[in-house]
């Protein structure tokens, strides 16, 4: 008997705000994946807010870990994102080597709009890029990809051009498949690239000018989710892209604080749907 799909998250818990774990778990659990948590910190809320608390979980990652191996647990996938210092990213190979799975997805959350965030610098960026190459897919923003490359940062109007630099310089980073997500491919239009080890493809979707944290999250999520499932690179990051943009559409009718995330929670069965999980 088949047994149900089993996937690695490794993200922290931020208690408040719809990002990192608290919304992986619910959208992967949805699609009828058992997601095992390996959490990297507690934060009473995501950064975006202020005076927020934190709490390290690295001495416990690698001890956890090594439970599940002494459990004979296996794994189909691993799904990283927000990692808390170098140290981490360390344990998280070892996690790796000790857990192999069929599938890993990482997320190198360090920054947006240009800049790393709070607790980041670019010594951070150079021990992500040790993570990557153990990556089948990979999804930076642009401003994450910048840093894992070198390229200027660019806002504004990004042109195909750039697009394509960025995507080859991120090449020799990873040893598989490329969704750089955050591009601003004109006027109205935001797009997502995806590279999937032949071809190049941009992803457009409406632009909406409104910002809500932990998009990012959600998208990454749905996209680990549609790969579990055996949807294709590209099809997954479409089904992730119009995902995001349903949960923006009904949070702006439902929701006027943005720091509180998005609604992903209203557009379940549109998602499950688009993953072919309703009949």
């Amino acid at each position: 008997m088949n047994r149900q799909k089993r996937i690695i998250a490794i993200n922290d818990i931020s208690c408040f705000g719809k990002c990192s774990l608290t919304a992986a778990i619910p959208i992967l659990s949805a699609a009828g994946i058992e997601t095992c948590v390996l959490p990297t910190a507690v934060l009473s809320s995501h950064t975006g807010f202020s005076g927020y608390t934190f709490r390290d979980l690295t001495d416990d990652l690698l001890m956890e870990a090594e439970h599940w191996k002494s459990l004979g647990l296996t794994f189909d996938g691993i799904y990283t994102g927000y990692l808390a210092s170098k140290r981490q990213v360390s344990c998280v190979e070892k996690i790796m080597e000790l857990l192999p799975s069929e599938f890993v997805l990482v997320d190198p959350v360090m920054g947006d709009n240009g800049r790393l965030y709070d607790g980041f610098d670019e010594s951070f960026a150079k021990e992500m890029k040790r993570l990557l190459q153990k990556a089948d897919i990979i999804v930076p923003n642009v401003t994450e990809a910048a840093f894992l490359t070198d390229v200027p940062f660019e806002s504004g109007t990004h042109s195909q051009d750039y697009i394509e630099t960025m995507i080859e310089k991120l090449k020799p980073v990873c040893r598989g498949q490329i969704v750089l997500t955050g591009i601003h491919s004109g006027p109205q239009k935001v797009g997502t690239a995806v590279w999937d080890g032949v071809r190049l493809e941009i992803i457009e979707t409406e632009k909406i000018d409104v910002f809500y944290s932990g998009t990012g999250d959600v998208f990454a999520s749905a996209l680990a989710a549609a790969v579990m499932l055996g949807k294709d690179t590209k099809k997954a990051a479409e089904i992730a892209a119009e995902y995001v943009i349903d949960c923006i559409l009904k949070t702006r009718k439902t929701s006027g604080d943005r720091s509180y995330g998005v609604n992903f929670e209203l557009c379940t069965k549109e998602l499950l749907a688009a993953l072919g999980l309703l009949s």
